[in-house]
């Protein structure tokens, strides 16, 4: 089956090797906009505002202010605004009337290239959520993380078919392993989805130390992109975006060869 690619800002996220996306997790605009700046001169293609880690999260001037400063920081690169709840590794209880409202708010600003929203965590009102974002030329990933374990690959299959149906432009699913045996779970839904399903990009990837082989690999399983850090980490297991970059283009250099 066909993946259809999506092209935003010059960067094609869907073939080729994985595109790398860092956070900024900042707390205070300060630290924000020195991690913004840091990012413009690193190995990377796409950068996550991670909105849950602003202490001022709540302020609709806080909010414009940072994006329109971080779009101007950051130029053309692709980035995304995620609002991560508690439930799904966030840093703040969110009631959804707020998700909902502080996500169309950055969606509508004309700062942000995609938003993140949580495909499970609010039930099917989701989709109504992914429906305005896109109304307004927003590209919507569609996500869901699973921090305790590793589900069957039936399972994480299905979630990612059920983000397709809810209308994601990308699916994306991270989850916990115990054993290695749950990395290659994970690994061979993605290839499975990839290869019989996915009509459009899929993100996926195993958490924590245990599931770095899994940041490094989807261009042979088939994930568009691989998060990595710029110091601070967002979620367990990301490697220095610099460290993942070499590690992307060797196995690059390995498929080409083939």
């Amino acid at each position: 089956m066909r993946v259809k690619e999506i092209v935003v800002r010059g960067i094609t996220i869907g073939s080729g090797m994985p595109k790398i996306c860092v956070p900024i997790v900042g707390r205070t605009q300060e630290e924000i906009f020195a991690q913004a700046e840091y990012i413009k001169t690193l190995a990377c293609d796409m950068a996550e505002w991670r909105v849950d880690w602003f202490d001022d999260y709540q302020d609709k001037a806080s909010r414009r202010l940072v994006m329109e400063k971080v779009r101007k920081i950051l130029g053309d690169m692709p980035i995304i605004a995620t609002l991560r709840t508690k439930k799904e590794g966030g840093n703040k209880e969110i009631s959804f009337p707020e998700y909902t409202r502080i996500n169309l708010f950055m969606a509508k600003s004309g700062y942000v290239d995609f938003i993140d929203v949580e495909g499970f965590s609010f039930g099917e009102i989701s989709e109504e959520l992914i429906g305005e974002a896109q109304k307004v030329g927003v590209r919507v990933i569609v996500s869901n993380h699973d921090f305790k374990k590793t589900p069957s690959k039936e399972t994480m299959i299905n979630r990612l078919m059920k983000m397709q149906e809810m209308g994601a432009d990308i699916s994306k699913i991270a989850v916990m392993p115990r054993t290695p045996q749950d990395v290659l779970v994970l690994m061979e839904a993605t290839e499975e989805m990839v290869r019989s399903h996915a009509t459009r990009p899929v993100i996926t990837m195993s958490m924590a130390g245990l599931g770095g082989i899994s940041r490094m690999a989807g261009e042979i399983f088939g994930s568009a992109v691989t998060f990595a850090s710029a110091g601070t980490a967002s979620a367990p297991g990301q490697m220095e975006a610099e460290e993942l970059k070499k590690a992307l283009e060797l196995l690059h250099q390995g498929l080409e060869r083939v």
